[in-house]
């Protein structure tokens, strides 16, 4: 008899997205959505009222300043288990998600190119820990096809896509054709909020305060301040021209921890107090973000987002890769910087071959939206199948995990026969419905530069 409920963990290196899918279609627990729960990914010791704070507890610091973070996740891999396990058994207590993970399926996501010995950890906390009943392990990218960022495209999702995910750790360019990750054509940019956040306080420590132990504050500000410019070189040049007092520069009032917790950006005509003490972000507003598309500006020898989506492209069927250019979403925190898509846009526009349309689709909620893709696939009447059970990892062990999910060591270049299929069908689909390829007008409105003519 397959759980009722089922865990969904969105196991992040920054954040876990949590939360339940309940029943099935028709009972009266049925949850189609399923409410998150983002928690803090880190067993975090506050230096002002020397507590330790594990996880989903953080929320109840009242001193900021210099939190000291213990992360599970080193380098985008999960190595430092006895902290993971700190933070999960907050998550699966009652003060979270107050589940009994015996009567419970679980869906969770693990890193790109997760390594084997990793794999075999994750089975055995979910079955011997923490004796789950079923589970399910896949990268955040393959639970896209099951939600409806790219619904915009049609009632049903695109055979050929490409996920732009750009995290904490790295950022990846993930192409998947029929539900399936084509791992030879993945990309990885070493670049991820956590890169962003450590150059930020860099700078900033350099220029005016000593910020370097005070993660949680810059991390803070570069989400409330920072940009991706569309115009690199003209902004740099208003900064020059006027640092102090220019369109550009923010003041960012940090917070003193009796009356604010957390910093703000000093609106236009507010009066500080005398004992307010301010960041004056300039430049670091937007060269900080640059770093996405140009990380070679910090030494980093590889090329930026746009060249990457192109180069990943480039690897994939010949007959296949308009479908790509035509279907591109964009998840993870990074994504939400003012600008991103306007910038991500204009550059792939130029990368994009004259005979393919380029299109790409942003979530509302990019931090969230692979887990409420993984609600819609944990929804699936076909989940089921995609699960190892307890009883199964009990008699082969963690060969029924490699057996069941297909990973990047096992993938393989798609033949010629599996190309002819998908293109087939796609015309067969074409002849038999509305054609769901975007109007003039719609590429106008989900691209920024419009359509290449």
């Amino acid at each position: 008899m397959q759980p009722q409920t089922t865990v969904i963990l969105d196991n992040g290196a920054s954040s876990i997205k949590a939360g339940l899918a309940r029943g099935t279609e028709g009972d009266d627990d049925y949850q189609p959505k399923g409410d998150s729960r983002l928690v803090p990914n880190a067993i975090v010791r506050s230096k002002g009222d020397k507590a330790t704070y594990f996880g989903h507890q953080l929320e109840r610091c009242r001193d900021y300043s210099a939190l000291h973070y213990r992360l599970p996740f080193e380098k985008g891999y999960l190595v430092d288990w006895d902290a993971q396990k700190a933070v999960w058994d907050g998550v699966f207590s009652s003060e979270v998600l107050n589940v009994d993970t015996a009567e419970s399926s679980l869906l969770i996501t693990e890193p790109y190119f997760n390594l084997p010995n990793i794999q075999d950890v994750y089975d055995q906390f979910v079955f011997e820990e923490y004796e789950f009943h079923s589970y399910h392990r896949c990268t955040p990218a393959a639970t896209i096809p099951f939600g409806h960022l790219f619904q915009a495209g049609g009632p049903s999702p695109p055979e050929c896509l490409v996920v732009v995910d750009s995290g904490f750790s790295f950022s990846h360019v993930v192409p998947i054709i029929n539900n399936q990750i084509q791992w030879y054509a993945v990309k990885r940019l070493d670049v991820g909020g956590k890169l962003l956040t450590n150059q930020l306080k860099e700078l900033v420590s350099y220029r005016q305060w000593n910020m370097m132990d005070e993660t949680y504050i810059m991390n803070h500000a570069k989400e409330t301040c920072c940009y991706v410019s569309t115009r690199f070189f003209e902004d740099l040049e208003t900064c020059r021209s006027n640092p102090k007092k220019n369109s550009i520069v923010r003041e960012y009032v940090l917070p003193n921890f009796s009356i604010s917790r957390h910093g703000r950006v000093k609106l236009p005509n507010e009066e500080l107090l005398a004992t307010d003490q301010v960041l004056h972000m300039e430049n670091e507003r937007f060269t900080i973000p640059e770093l996405l598309f140009r990380p070679d500006d910090i030494g980093l020898e590889q090329s930026g987002l746009a060249a990457t989506v192109a180069a990943s492209i480039s690897l994939l069927p010949d007959d296949l890769r308009g479908m790509f250019w035509a279907n591109i979403g964009l998840i993870g925190g990074n994504t939400k910087f003012p600008g991103f898509y306007e910038r991500l846009s204009s550059e792939l526009l130029s990368l994009t071959p004259v005979e393919y349309e380029l299109q790409i689709y942003r979530s509302e909620d990019a931090i969230t939206e692979a887990y409420r893709s993984a609600v819609a696939f944990a929804n699936d009447p076909a989940f089921s199948t995609h699960v190892v059970t307890r009883d199964e990892y009990l008699e082969v062990g963690s060969n029924a995990s490699r057996r069941k999910f297909p990973g990047w060591q096992s993938s393989s270049i798609p033949g010629d026969a599996e190309i002819s299929k998908i293109t087939q069908e796609s015309t067969m689909e074409d002849r038999s419905q509305p054609s769901r390829k975007p109007s003039r007008q719609r590429m106008r409105t989900t691209t920024a530069p419009g359509r290449r003519r």
